[in-house]
Order: structure tokens, then sequence, then C-alpha cells
């Protein structure tokens, strides 16, 4: 049975934007902007200086934000890497 990756490490890189490390050495730029950019429940995230209030989990299973009402938005760690994964080919195939 494959682990579920875990997240070791994470930094904005810009509003919208963050590198992730992975516990197997992975490293990964995600780019969230196409999914915050719509919706009232991702309004919290695009006000300046917010997407970088992020807290990693304990165990490295999730990023999450807690916006000023308690509402809590989050993403996992597995669907954070295959996106990570997928924009990486997709910028391969760009720049080949």
């Amino acid at each position: 049975m494959k682990k579920l990756p875990r997240i070791s490490s994470a930094e904005p890189v810009i509003d919208g934007v963050l590198k992730l490390v992975f516990t197997d050495g992975y490293v990964g730029v995600v780019d969230l902007r196409p999914l915050i950019g719509e919706g009232d429940v991702f309004a919290w995230l695009r006000l300046p200086g917010n997407f970088a209030k992020f807290s990693l989990d304990e165990y490295g299973h999730s990023i999450s934000w807690l916006d000023d009402t308690g509402y809590e938005i989050d993403f996992g760690a597995d669907s954070l890497r295959r996106d990570c994964e997928r924009q990486a080919e997709v910028h391969k195939l760009m720049i080949a």
C-alpha cells in the first residue's frame, strides 16, 4: 500500500502560490490562484496578507487557514502533492 504524502514544510512564494517540501524529499510549487480566485468561501484568502497566515498540520497531512470568523479553509497533502506534480508537468511542456 502506498503511503499518503505528508508535508514537512511550506512557504508562500506569492499570494496564492506555495512552495511545499514533502517528507519523501519531493519539492514542488503549487499555484492555488485559479481555485481561490472564485467563490465566497475563499474571499478571505484573497485579501492582502491573509494567504501567508496558513498553518501546517502537526503531522503534515494538510495546510489550513482560519479566517476572522473561525471558519477553517484547508487543503490536504494528497491533493496538494497531486497538483504540484501536475503543474510541474505542464510547466515542463511549456518550456520544452
